[in-house]
């Protein structure tokens, strides 16, 4: 599940990501301070859960939620038990966290919340975003969630998936328009990888799966910056 924190407390923050890299099925796609900042990458996003705190600077979370057309789901976290009730009446929230709370009552709702999801499902490549290379005259299918690295050798580029590994020509730059920004970050002026798939970083050198890709120097702090590394 693709999910995106709302928190204005940096410590609240650092706890949240901490549980949140416990659990393989959740991937961390963006931190916020204010619901402001988080509005337009939501609307820009797939985004399947927020952890969302009921006091923020600009509005409170319950009121952001109403503005939000076709919410994900969503868990609120607060230090006021109070607001409790109020939040349960819009059917987008999914569970209550109150500060401070333990591992073991947020996984209790990140089960809730996969509990819910579950009916909303799709099976197959359903509403997968796909695309079609034509390569040696062929057609073929790629669906870009699956697609580890870009691999970019003069004026060709190389597609490799699980299952395929397909070199046609084209640029990387050509690929930065078709890719979703959120998932794929350019890591060196011949490489755009998948962030889902990012095992480890050692040095200047990522691991993607079974491949090792070279880091840029002009490439590594954004880097860092997207992949949440503080």
């Amino acid at each position: 599940m693709n999910c995106i924190i709302i928190e204005d407390e940096i410590p609240a923050q650092k706890i949240l990501k901490n549980f949140i890299e416990k659990i393989p099925a959740l991937n961390l796609v963006g931190t916020f301070k204010a619901a402001i900042e988080a509005n337009s990458f939501l609307n820009t996003s797939k985004i399947d859960l927020v952890f969302l705190d009921i006091n923020l600077p600009d509005m409170s979370g319950l009121d952001f939620i109403r503005t939000i057309k076709n919410p994900p789901a969503i868990i609120m976290t607060t230090a006021y038990p109070e607001y409790a009730v109020n939040s349960f009446e819009l059917d987008t929230i999914v569970d209550y966290l109150v500060k401070p709370f333990s591992f073991d009552r947020f996984l209790k709702a990140i089960n809730k919340t996969k509990d819910r999801l579950k009916p909303h499902e799709h099976t197959a490549d359903e509403d997968e975003e796909t695309i079609f290379l034509n390569v040696d005259k062929t057609l073929h299918k790629i669906v870009l969630n699956d697609i580890l690295i870009l691999e970019s050798d003069r004026n060709y580029v190389t597609v490799i998936t699980n299952s395929q590994r397909l070199a046609y020509i084209d640029s990387l730059k050509n690929w930065v328009t078709k890719l979703p920004e959120n998932q794929f970050i350019q890591v060196h002026k011949s490489f755009i990888i998948n962030s889902k798939f990012v095992d480890k970083i050692s040095g200047n050198t990522l691991f993607v799966k079974d491949h090792k890709i070279p880091i840029g120097r002009t490439y590594k702090q954004e880097l860092l910056k997207r992949l949440q590394i503080v």
